[in-house]
C-alpha cells in the first residue's frame, strides 16, 4: 500500500503554494494524500510568522502530534516555513518538541525529498535551515489545489523592511523569476485546463528589478494578457510606494486582468506610516486610489490595516477611520498589532492598553463591514460574470465562484468548475452575494 502524507498550512497564498510544491514532491516519491495526520506516514506543518496567533496555532497543532508519534513511532514529522527561519523557534522545537524529525526553512524547500530520505535512513533529527536565499529553483513538481485556477510565484523575498514585518528576514531579499519561465509555466497550465492565475510576490509591483532583462510588472502583465486560453489574471500583494502610472493603466488596457487590487495601507496616519517605514503618506495613498478609479471606475479595492501600532494615538486612529471612509474598501484584513521578534518595532514603546486597542479594532471593523454591505448592495439585480470554483461551502445544492471584482457569489444553476457563467444577483450580504444563473 502507498504511504500517505498530510500537510497543514498556516498563513498566506505564498505558503499555500509552497505546500502545493511539497505535495508534488511527495507524490513524485510515491506518497498519496492522507485525510488526516493520524492516518498519514509523513506529517508536515508549513508555518507562518506574520502574526502572533499563527505562532500559537502552530505550537498547538505541534503539541497534538506528540500523541500520534507515541502511537506510531515510524511516522515522520516535519516543520517548515517562515517560522523556521527564526533561530529561537528552532531552539524551542529542539528543547520542547524532540519528537520532530525534520526542520527546514523557506529557502531550501526543494531539498525536502533528500531530507526525508536522510531522516528515514538514520532516524536522527534533521535540522537544515538556510540562512540565506539561493538561486531560484525552477520546474519543481506541484500538486495544484484547484483544477482551473493556479498560484504562480513571479518573485520571492522582500526589500521593504517595514518596521513591524518579519518577512524580509524569513523570505530573504527580492529575486524575480525570468518572464520566459513564468510564461512557460502559465501556458502549460492553460493546456491542462487552468482559466485563472494568481501571480504571487511579497511586492509584485517591484517585479523585474533583479533581472538582466529590462522589464517591470506592467510589462509582464501585458505579456500574460496575450496568453491564449487564459481567462483571468489576479495578483498580490501590491506595495503602494511602487504602484506606477504604467501599472494603473493595465486595468484599463488588459482585458484579462481582474478588476480588483489588494493595496495594503496599514494605517491612515502619515505619522504612523513613517514609523512603519511604509514610504508614502496618507495623501499619496489617496491619490493612488483616485488614479485607479479614474482608469477603472468599478475597480474593487481591498487592503490590510493594523490597529494599535506602538505610539498610535486616538488622533492617529481617527485618521485611519477617515481614510477608510474616503476609500470605501470592498473588503479588508484587519489586525491588532503584535510584536515580531527581530523587527525594529519590537523595541518600540507600546503604551496603548489592550482595552483601547480592542475598542479601536471593533470600531474599524464595524465601519469596514458597513461599507462592504453597502457596496455589495449595488450589485443587487445586476448581471455579473462568475468563474465557477465548485459547490458552495454553505449549500451543497448551489454553485460558488467569484466575479472579476473578487466578489464571492453563491448561486443556483448548472455548470462545472472553470466555466464562466452569467449570474443575476438576487441578494447581497456583507461578505458575499447570492444569485440565479442565466441560461
Amino acid at each position: 500500500m502507498s504511504k500517505k502524507y498530510h500537510i497543514t498550512t498556516f498563513g498566506c497564498q505564498m505558503n499555500e503554494h509552497d505546500s502545493e510544491k511539497l505535495a508534488g514532491m511527495l507524490e513524485n516519491m510515491g506518497y498519496i494524500e492522507g485525510l488526516t495526520p493520524e492516518d498519514s506516514d509523513v506529517i508536515i506543518l508549513n508555518t507562518c510568522s506574520v502574526r502572533e496567533n499563527a505562532d500559537m496555532r502552530f505550537f498547538g497543532n505541534l503539541g497534538h502530534l506528540k500523541h500520534i508519534k507515541k502511537a506510531k513511532p515510524d511516522v515522520t514529522i516535519s516543520v517548515c516555513g517562515c517560522m523556521m527561519q527564526q533561530e529561537h523557534i528552532g531552539e524551542t522545537i529542539q528543547k520542547k518538541y524532540p519528537f520532530v524529525d525534520i526542520v527546514f526553512g523557506t529557502h531550501n524547500i526543494h531539498e525536502f525529498p533528500k531530507l526525508l530520505i536522510d531522516s528515514l535512513s538514520n532516524r536522527n533529527i534533521c535540522i537544515n535551515v538556510w540562512n540565506e536565499e539561493g538561486e531560484i529553483v525552477e520546474n519543481l513538481p506541484v500538486k495544484r489545489k484547484f483544477e482551473t485556477k493556479a498560484f504562480i510565484n513571479i518573485m520571492y523575498g522582500c526589500n521593504n523592511f517595514c518596521t513591524y514585518c518579519i518577512v524580509p528576514y524569513t523570505r530573504g531579499r527580492e529575486r524575480s523569476r525570468k518572464a520566459e519561465d513564468i510564461l512557460c509555466e502559465i501556458k502549460e497550465l492553460v493546456k491542462m485546463g487552468t482559466k485563472e492565475v494568481m501571480l504571487l510576490g511579497q511586492n509584485v509591483n517591484s517585479y523585474g528589478k533583479t533581472l538582466e532583462e529590462k522589464i517591470d510588472f506592467a510589462d509582464l502583465l501585458y505579456r500574460i494578457n496575450e496568453v491564449e486560453g487564459l481567462e483571468r489574471i489576479r495578483f498580490m500583494t501590491s506595495h503602494p510606494k511602487d504602484l506606477s502610472d504604467k501599472l494603473v493603466q493595465v486595468f484599463k488596457e488588459c482585458q484579462k486582468v481582474c478588476n480588483h487590487i489588494h493595496l495594503p495601507v496599514q494605517s491612515g496616519s502619515t505619522r504612523i506610516l513613517k514609523q512603519m517605514n511604509r514610504q508614502y503618506t496618507k495623501e499619496q495613498y489617496l491619490l493612488l486610489v483616485e488614479k485607479l478609479r479614474n482608469a477603472s471606475p468599478d475597480i474593487a479595492i481591498s487592503t490590510d490595516i493594523i490597529v494599535g501600532f506602538p505610539g498610535e494615538t486616538e488622533e492617529d486612529f481617527l485618521e485611519t477611520l477617515d481614510l477608510v471612509k474616503q476609500v470605501r474598501y470592498d473588503s479588508a484584513f484587519t489586525f491588532i498589532y503584535s510584536p515580531r521578534k527581530g523587527t525594529p518595532a519590537e523595541s518600540y514603546v507600546d503604551n496603548i492598553d489592550a482595552e483601547t486597542k480592542h475598542k479601536w479594532f471593533d470600531a474599524l471593523v464595524k465601519e469596514l463591514n458597513d461599507i462592504s454591505r453597502e457596496k455589495n448592495l449595488l450589485y443587487k439585480d445586476k448581471i455579473v460574470e462568475v468563474l465557477i470554483e465548485g459547490s458552495s461551502k454553505t449549500d451543497d445544492l448551489k454553485l460558488s465562484g467569484r466575479t472579476t471584482t473578487n466578489k464571492l457569489v453563491n448561486f443556483n444553476g448548472e455548470g462545472k468548475e472553470g466555466d464562466i457563467v452569467r449570474v443575476e444577483i438576487t441578494k447581497a450580504k456583507t461578505f458575499s452575494l447570492e444569485g440565479q444563473m442565466l441560461y
